[in-house]
């Protein structure tokens, strides 16, 4: 397998889970804490820090430390890049 087709895979299991799903869309208002996304998702710390790997993995999501806390936010360019991958497939359906 080429190593942009495990890429692209990336990208796309990060968008097919509802909790991720969720978690974009609260990230589309800013740059939250992880504390604040788990208390809109109602989760527990582990179960919220595997799907942020997967976000930050697919590159859709940026994280940074503050103090003790852990920020995330969405990366533009990876919501880019998902486009293109999803512009370039498309352009391919006959």
């Amino acid at each position: 397998m080429k190593i942009e087709h495990e890429e692209n895979a990336r990208v796309f299991k990060a968008l097919c889970d509802p909790n991720r799903q969720m978690i974009i869309e609260m990230l589309q208002d800013g740059e939250k804490c992880a504390c604040k996304i788990l208390e809109e998702l109602n989760i527990v710390q582990s179960t919220l820090s595997h799907h942020m790997k997967i976000l930050c993995d697919s590159g859709l999501v940026d994280s940074s430390r503050v103090g003790k806390e852990t920020h995330y936010s969405l990366n533009k360019q990876g919501f880019c890049n998902a486009k293109k991958i999803l512009d370039e497939l498309f352009s391919k359906v006959k």
